[in-house]
């Protein structure tokens, strides 16, 4: 009860009418970090019944737009959603299954990398996603060979 009063709380702070659906879907982005929004779609859907993939991305995009929620878009991947919002960190993303997980930035502080020319630019932010493979698929390779 306490977290969707704190929920409801944040959507008023930011300005965002609350609604069924919002309330949903932040639920479900904080329940499973680095989802999509088809798998964010089906746990609203588990919760609250027939929603429509537009209520959802739009819920996505107020939330995005907000800085409520943090949208990363993984290089050939569909995009993912996360509510860890307040800190620097970065992904490191299995290269077999799409396991997504957090890493702490080493520096600290945005932006954590310099680009070495600026062209004009106020730079403020650097993205930063690993890409490796995770321990249950190198294990699962490690056991597939002879």
């Amino acid at each position: 009860m306490r977290a969707s009063v704190e929920k409801v709380a944040l959507l008023r702070r930011e300005g965002l009418q609350v609604t069924a659906q919002r309330l949903a879907v932040l639920r479900a982005v904080s329940g499973g970090p680095h989802s999509t929004a088809a798998e964010i779609a089906a746990v609203v859907r588990s919760e609250i019944g027939v929603v429509s993939r537009q209520a959802v991305y739009d819920a996505l995009a107020a939330l995005t737009d907000t800085g409520i929620i943090r949208r990363i878009q993984p290089a050939g991947s569909s995009a993912r959603y996360e509510d860890r919002v307040e800190d620097n960190h970065h992904h490191l993303i299995c290269r077999s299954c799409g396991k997504t997980v957090d890493v702490e930035c080493a520096v600290g502080e945005a932006p954590c990398l310099t680009a070495a020319e600026d062209a004009g630019y106020a730079i403020d932010e650097a993205e930063v996603i690993y890409w490796g493979r995770c321990p249950e698929c190198l294990a699962a390779t490690t056991d597939n060979e002879p």
